[in-house]
């Protein structure tokens, strides 16, 4: 299994090299030379596996570079039902016959995110340790990565952290998780911007090939192709537990705002899951929504990228779509070099009309979108209905999911966090605060240590040469 660039510059790599290097050397995003294919039998004997041997089922198809029993180890390690409060892992809740929530959000941090990224701290610590370097990992968060990453990274050898954060615009809880660490690997750096500013500069600063191989700059975000290896994980087993043959179809309804989790559902797909639908949930800031609706993409400015309250997905630039586009161009690097230097330039690209478009239209992905009302009535909702409580991103996705829901197709949403993490929009749908997990109750009180700084690349560039 060797690994190329979106782009087409870049010499095939190995896993743990791509698991590394974030951004390709040629500003494309890591993807397989070809998708491994599971067949039926294959399909039928891993039903019934539990997670941890499952992970291992999967993510051996696109490792070749780690020894088995290493890779074993990690996975082992990874998914602990002391992790992640849970022996199932992602439990299936179903609210009633054919529609269903996969539990994400057991893990340290209360997120989705953690499933893959604590899989990724003890990846990190195994190469780094097999190959005698350190990493300085360069992420941004619009409110889950970045204490997903940082929980995850916590005290690992040979790992420092530095994350962005857009200054004021995650919750209280989210802010908290992470700007109370105390752990001397850990650098908060929050920027006077929003989401997209802080990732336009671990674009800029992961395109500096002399800055990024002297300060050995590596990225926890979700172009890192190991986050989205692990999260397909997920997929197989919420499809295995809503059906009971491989014979039936299922879709999923996943909230988006980066891509990345929906992007691994794609690579499901691809690999031959048995999926009706993708079913692409947005919040108001509905660039991919958009995009799905009319063949245009059109990333917003800052100033355009409104703050609501389902934050983690206030993103105007996705940057794991490049590589659904590039599988939808039957991998053509160069029309993908083109579409993107559109966007690197802050301008739209538009394929309406052609036939890539037709091929997108009739694909496996379908979008919707949400706003605050309606998530406030959807969370207020599966409460009377169900006595189950969600969070505003999962909200969303069920919002959007239950529109495009078909007769004898089940319906899995895809969980988001816990409402703990956004109290304030739970209070108004219930009218009252949601429970807290043993252990977070005075999480707002603790210190909190972090900088300030403004969208400056360079600024970014000098702190983290100033702390390694």
């Amino acid at each position: 299994m060797r690994y190329i660039s979106t782009r087409g510059n870049m010499l095939p790599k190995a896993f743990s090299e791509v698991v590394l290097s974030g951004l390709s050397s040629d500003g494309g995003l890591a993807i397989p030379e070809s998708y491994p294919k599971i067949s039926k039998s294959e399909l039928e004997e891993w039903r019934n596996l539990n997670y941890p041997d499952l992970a291992f089922k999967i993510i051996s198809k696109f490792v070749d570079d780690i020894p088995v029993t290493d890779l074993r180890g990690i996975i082992d390690q990874t998914y602990t039902s002391e992790a992640f409060h849970n022996d199932e892992i992602t439990p299936l809740k179903t609210l009633e016959p054919g529609i269903h929530i996969l539990g994400l959000s057991n893990g340290p941090t209360l997120a989705f995110k953690d499933i893959a990224m604590q899989f990724l701290g003890n990846l990190f610590e195994y190469v780094l340790a097999r190959s005698g370097k350190e990493l300085n990992i360069l992420g941004a968060t619009s409110g889950d990565t970045g204490s997903s990453a940082e929980y995850a990274m916590k005290g690992k050898d040979g790992i420092r952290i530095f994350m962005l954060s857009p200054h004021g615009k995650m919750t209280a809880f989210q802010t908290a998780q992470m700007f109370s660490l105390q752990d001397p690997n850990i650098f908060n750096i929050s920027i006077r911007g929003v989401f997209d500013d802080c990732q336009d500069i671990v674009k800029v600063v992961s395109n500096d090939s002399e800055f990024k191989e002297k300060n050995h700059i590596g990225t926890v975000n979700s172009i890192n192709w190991a986050r989205i290896v692990a999260q397909v994980v997920y997929y197989f087993k919420g499809y295995f537990a809503a059906t009971s043959s491989n014979n039936q179809e299922v879709s999923f309804a996943v909230p988006s705002g980066n891509f990345g989790n929906i992007c691994a559902g794609h690579v499901a797909f691809m690999m031959g899951l048995p999926i009706k639908k993708l079913i692409l949930a947005t919040n108001e800031n509905d660039v991919l929504h958009e995009f799905f609706s009319t063949g245009c993409y059109r990333p917003r400015s800052a100033e355009e990228t409104s703050h609501t309250s389902s934050p983690s997905m206030d993103i105007s630039k996705a940057s794991n779509f490049e590589r659904f586009i590039f599988d939808m161009t039957s991998r053509d690097a160069e029309k993908i070099r083109k579409l993107w230097k559109e966007v690197d330039n802050n301008r739209p690209f538009d394929i309406s009309g052609t036939l890539l478009w037709e091929k997108i239209r009739k694909s496996h992905i379908i979008s919707g979108t949400s706003n605050h009302k309606t998530r406030i009535e959807t969370i207020r909702e599966i409460h009377r209905k169900y006595g189950v409580l969600v969070d505003p991103h999962t909200a969303d996705g069920l919002k959007v999911g239950l529109n495009y829901r078909e007769k004898d197709i089940p319906l899995i949403c895809l969980e988001t966090a816990l409402p703990a993490k956004f109290s304030e929009s739970i209070v108004e749908a219930i009218g009252a605060e949601p429970s807290r997990p043993d252990g977070y109750d005075n999480l707002e009180g603790l210190p909190q240590h972090f900088v300030e700084m403004d969208a400056d690349a360079a600024e970014i560039k000098d702190f983290i040469s100033s702390n390694i």
